[in-house]
């Protein structure tokens, strides 16, 4: 009877928790409910609350659902529900603001002289960006195309193993099997090597077209009397005059027609990229 009495409990608390808060959004000052609503200050229009029709009761259950009710039936009539309790979170105090005093009067920026530049379109025409690309991708390409053999050598492995099963003792089979895990392990360490070391030349490569490039900027803006250089995809309107890319792309293939890239293979060091291996170069090959 107890177990009855708690599972009604607990459908007329969750049918009451699901009503639509409607009524609670009509006037933000206050809600009572079950009450008598105060009437609107002088001035306001008078809140209107729509009432909400009564919830549907539930269908009277079987003795067998209701037996297996879940233990919310039994949770505290007490507690607050999910919202109120987020409401009831009290705010941590914070120390107050501490009043900065004005700095002193520092000299003024000059007027700015914007240019703009289209960093993508000067990558995509540079003759040294071209050449990492070709390169890097046959590196990669070659990675891929060894790893699709040796995962079709693995299959072709397992076939042949298990068309011996047949043939061979528990141990043999563990044996072969062992084997096979081996060599798959082996090969996808290999693998994951020589893709990060691709990954490296090409990080050693492009970082020195980026140093150059950073240095071309600096140098078509200085002789424009540019002192400000915006990205074009950040600019909606401009004019011709302002835009130095085709300058920058053309100092940029003048100064660096192609790049250093490390041998296939090969980590990236100061002797295989021909450095001296030296403390001051050495860092410079890995930007």
């Amino acid at each position: 009877m107890t177990r009855l009495f708690l599972a009604a409990a607990a459908l007329a608390a969750g049918s009451l928790l699901q009503l639509p808060p409607a009524a609670a959004q009509q006037s933000p000052d206050w809600f009572v409910p079950s009450q008598a609503q105060p009437r609107a200050a002088p001035g306001r229009p008078e809140p209107r609350v729509v009432p909400h029709p009564a919830p549907r009761q539930a269908p009277r259950a079987a003795p067998a659902p209701v037996e297996a009710a879940s233990p919310p039936a039994a949770a505290s009539p007490d507690a607050a529900p999910p919202d109120e309790q987020a409401q009831q979170t009290p705010n941590l105090p914070l120390p107050p603001v501490p009043d900065l005093p004005a700095l002193p009067k520092g000299a003024a920026p000059p007027a700015a002289v914007i240019g703009v530049l289209g960093v993508p379109e000067v990558m995509r025409a540079s003759t040294a960006a071209q050449q990492v690309q070709k390169v890097i991708g046959e590196r990669r390409d070659k990675l891929n195309q060894d790893a699709q053999k040796e995962q079709g050598a693995w299959r072709d492995l397992q076939q042949q193993l298990a068309n011996q099963r047949s043939s061979l003792s528990a141990e043999q089979i563990r044996g072969k099997e062992r084997d096979l895990q081996e060599r798959i392990t082996n090969a996808q360490r290999s693998f994951r090597d020589r893709n990060r070391i691709i990954q490296d030349a090409a990080q050693v490569a492009l970082g020195q077209i980026e140093r150059e490039l950073i240095a071309v900027i600096r140098q078509v803006a200085e002789s424009r009397g540019m002192n400000l250089v915006l990205h074009r995809a950040q600019v909606a309107l401009n004019i011709n005059e302002f835009d130095i890319t085709d300058q920058v792309t053309q100092q940029l293939n003048k100064v660096l027609p192609s790049v250093t890239i490390p041998p296939d293979g090969q980590e990236p060091t100061a002797a295989n990229m021909g450095l001296a291996a030296s403390p001051a170069s050495a860092p410079a090959a890995h930007r």
